[in-house]
């Protein structure tokens, strides 16, 4: 768990300095540079590094240069507003391809939960951003920036991490049932091996 939050964190850390930054200023402009300097900063940091770059943090890289630059060119209320559907829709995108959650899992998931469940939890949080990205969209376009910024603090954010918890302990309850049905088996083979001796 803790091995995917921290790939979490990294992925979308521009974002989340975005929004502190925004809340804090009020400024669009504050908050979008910090983002676009931060994501800067991560791909140097893993291109200098000379590790693989995936495609979550590509997408993540490139969704803040876009976007940001966007943004400072528009500096309206409304892109801003309607900007996280576009994210929302484009994480969805890279969200379909098979086995994407595999780097933030830790080896006791990969051994214990099989790859199909993996892979069919890899497509619902693909289906998961593509309502919020929807979703975004009416609230940017139907209502007011007070009703927006409620969901996307508090609506968005909470789907995520109800979304995470449920499949937190879908998969533990897996992960134990298989540990238990392990246990089991050996046991029995220990006994059996004990009661076959003269």
């Amino acid at each position: 768990m803790k091995q995917a939050l921290s790939n979490l964190l990294n992925d979308f850390l521009s974002a989340i300095f975005f929004f502190a930054v925004y809340s804090l200023t009020g400024s669009i402009v504050a908050g979008t540079t910090i983002a676009i300097a931060i994501g800067v900063a991560q791909f140097l940091r893993l291109k200098l590094a000379g590790r693989a770059i995936e495609p979550m943090q590509w997408l993540a890289f490139g969704l803040v240069l876009v976007l940001g630059t966007a943004t400072l060119l528009a500096q309206n209320p409304r892109f801003m507003m309607l900007k996280p559907s576009f994210v929302h829709f484009a994480v969805a995108a890279v969200m379909l391809r098979r086995g994407w959650m595999s780097r933030y899992l830790p080896a006791i998931v990969h051994d214990n939960v099989p790859e199909a469940v993996i892979i069919g939890a890899g497509y619902a949080w693909a289906g998961l951003m593509v309502v919020l990205g929807a979703a975004n969209l009416v609230i940017a376009t139907q209502f007011d920036i007070r009703v927006w910024a409620w969901f996307i603090s508090f609506g968005a954010i909470g789907a995520k991490l109800a979304a995470f918890l449920l499949q937190y302990a879908v998969f533990r309850t897996i992960i134990r049932r298989r540990l238990r049905s392990i246990s089991r088996a050996a046991s029995e083979r220990l006994l059996g091996s004990a009661s076959a001796r003269p």
